[in-house]
């Protein structure tokens, strides 16, 4: 019987947030909140883990993820998991990042340097103590994250 509650309780939980921001490995739709002016650099999300990523403006797909900032950039990676997101952001670039409160709105592009996956891999170990699961740029999903 308790298996059956807390099945329940999921249940629901999932049926309040799937319209809503994402719950934990289940993804969302459209982020709530007004857009902030993007920061002149993304060093505040070294201490922040997951963030939130929205894809797919015409029907709103969002996810938490985990995020490294490189200066005036941001970098999410999917490994070589093609997940809905990736799919999202290969087709519309635009996306909407909520972190520590805010909302960024950013144009998500594709990263096809190994020079620049190699950055990014040094920096997201450094961030995560393990590097990326795949060291190969062409077969890895990484995207940058920029200014619109």
């Amino acid at each position: 019987m308790k298996r059956i509650i807390a099945l329940l309780a999921l249940v629901a939980l999932f049926s309040i947030n799937a319209c809503s921001s994402p719950f934990v490995l289940l993804p969302g739709g459209a982020l709530g909140g007004q857009s902030a002016s993007l920061p002149p650099d993304w060093v505040f999300l070294d201490e922040i883990d997951t963030i939130q990523l929205e894809t797919n403006p015409a029907d709103p797909y969002s996810v938490n993820i985990w995020v490294v900032g490189m200066g005036e950039t941001l970098y999410v990676h999917s490994g070589t998991n093609r997940a809905t997101w990736i799919e999202n952001m290969e087709n519309d670039p635009s996306v909407r990042l909520q972190a520590d409160g805010s909302i960024y709105d950013l144009a998500a592009s594709r990263v096809i340097s190994q020079a620049e996956f190699d950055q990014f891999s040094e920096v997201y170990e450094e961030k995560y103590g393990n590097p990326p699961r795949n060291a190969s740029v062409s077969e890895a999903y990484l995207f940058r994250l920029t200014a619109p």
